[in-house]
């Protein structure tokens, strides 16, 4: 009750005139931001840190939620309509969602993500308000052995379910490791593939690689095949979603916080890994599984319902604890230490105005989202009939500005042009590109989780399973790569059993 009167106090803050104008400010510029590629939600709030200095901290916090969660949604406009992903929580929704465009039902991706982000971030705000205590207290408890877990989980669910054989999965992801190898070795310092540059010794940002693989990978592809077939425009389709659509998607929506929110509130990779384990949640689930990979709606509304859910999970730790889990996260942690606030297990009661008012403007910000970007799909998709050669052009151009923004650095457009011809030789060869994405993001964070398991277990294997998490976490990983072979087996000897069924009658009947 307590909670529920503070959120009451806290939406008398967030629905004053001028936080509303924030509010409003921060979605609309988030949203912006998140269509173009390369420049994601933390560069925005990074890049507005100095203008809102002057601001009341209440106001500045509403506005920076806006910008988060609209440059989520944002980046999934662009990975659903051009295949070129905003930033790295949007990598899944380019999977289902750009074949969904192409069949000329790019409006009905972008609904299911649009109202998949208004559930998700409704159901983890809520969760955030009754949830926040016990979720922190959670999350202190989990080690090095749990975190190193979860990322193989996600590293074996993602090339188990993607591309056309698991061995072209397994590929793909050693690409993405190979990747996330180069720099300094995190404990020792030493230099690792960077060939004796130094602009190579910080690694190769995630957002140049997701933008040269995606972006760049896609546009060479389609140059290379512009000379065999016209570059005819692609039908926009009906704005809404049909009964059909509902019945398949409704679930996915509910499911996808489940997934999304404690993953946000640990630090685990933010968004990016609940929204891979939600795609393959949904494909193990679905019905149509024969339609992934061409344009399942289920795999767009799920995973971006468990992004937008993470996003309220990543404030769990970051107010109540002062861990930022997300690039965004350490940003905004930042902006409080400019205003002299200190986050942690006493701000709700040193700050009760400014975290309810922050917490009830999500809400706000998840209506004012949802009224956006639901009459503006259709305008959205209208991009596709722009014809391909100017199309990918702009692509090119914006790619180009984004990966250049992320550092400064002019050897970062070489890298991107170096990447990107990696990804047009991965769909050369049938390779899928997101288990890459995924091991150039989770690569580094698994091998430091692991060295400091095996440090703390003095170098023996069995720090590795030394939890009851980690067991669970790891027995799930062996089912899904028996299930397969389980699968088979129960397949085969129901078809033998019914074969000896079938012979067995027409003998009788004989």
């Amino acid at each position: 009750m307590d909670s529920l009167n503070s959120l009451l106090d806290g939406f008398g803050t967030a629905l004053t005139p001028m936080n509303l104008l924030w509010a409003a400010i921060g979605v609309l510029l988030g949203t912006a931001i998140g269509v173009l590629p390369g420049i994601g939600p933390a560069m925005a709030v990074a890049l507005l840190l100095p203008v809102t200095y002057g601001l009341d901290p209440t106001g500045a916090f509403i506005m920076f939620a806006g910008i988060y969660y609209g440059a989520m949604f944002g980046g999934s406009t662009t990975s659903i309509l051009l295949n070129t992903p905003g930033e790295s929580a949007a990598v899944v929704a380019a999977i289902e969602g750009n074949p969904m465009a192409k069949a000329g039902r790019g409006a009905q991706a972008l609904a299911a993500a649009a109202i998949g982000h208004f559930a998700g971030g409704m159901i983890g705000t809520i969760l955030l308000v009754a949830l926040a205590p016990t979720v922190a207290s959670l999350a202190i408890g989990i080690g090095a052995p749990d975190y190193f877990a979860i990322m193989v989980l996600a590293f074996i669910a993602v090339t188990s379910v993607l591309g056309a054989s698991r061995i072209r999965g397994l590929a793909s992801l050693l690409i993405g490791l190979t990747i996330g190898l180069v720099g300094l070795d995190q404990m020792t310092g030493q230099q690792r593939l960077t060939f004796g540059s130094l602009q190579l010794a910080d690694g190769v940002d995630v957002v140049i690689v997701a933008v040269g693989l995606f972006a760049i990978g896609e546009a060479l592809w389609v140059a290379a095949h512009l000379r065999r077939t016209t570059g005819e425009p692609i039908p926009v389709g009906r704005p809404w979603l049909g009964r059909g659509d509902l019945r398949r998607t409704w679930k996915p929506w509910l499911r996808g916080p489940l997934i999304g929110f404690p993953f946000g509130a640990i630090p685990a990779g933010g968004a990016e890994i609940p929204t891979f384990l939600s795609y393959v949640t949904e494909k193990r689930l679905s019905k149509h599984r024969g339609q992934f990979g061409k344009g399942a709606i289920e795999g767009v509304a799920g995973p971006e319902s468990a992004a937008s859910a993470s996003a309220a999970g990543t404030l769990v730790s970051m107010l109540t604890l002062g861990l930022p889990t997300t690039a965004v996260a350490a940003v905004m942690l930042a902006a409080f230490q400019q205003y002299g606030i200190q986050p942690g297990p006493l701000l709700f009661e040193r700050e009760p105005e400014l975290v309810w008012g922050l917490i009830a403007s999500l809400f706000v910000g998840m209506v004012l989202l949802l009224a956006l970007n639901l009459p503006l799909a259709p305008v959205w998709a209208k991009l596709l009939r722009i014809p391909r050669p100017y199309l990918y052009a702009g692509i090119l151009f914006f790619a180009a500005v984004g990966a250049y923004a992320v550092g400064g650095e002019s050897l970062d457009l070489v890298i991107l042009l170096i990447i990107g011809l990696i990804g047009f030789g991965m769909r050369r060869y049938g390779l899928p590109v997101l288990p890459a994405v995924i091991g150039v993001i989770l690569g580094p964070a698994a091998e430091q989780q692991l060295r400091r398991a095996l440090q703390i277990s003095d170098g023996s294997v069995t720090g590795l399973v030394n939890t009851p998490f980690s067991v669970t976490v790891y027995a799930i990983v062996a089912l899904i790569l028996a299930w397969p072979l389980v699968y088979r087996v129960v397949v085969v000897r129901r078809r033998n059993s019914r074969k000896a069924g079938g012979k067995t009658g027409a003998v009788s009947g004989g």
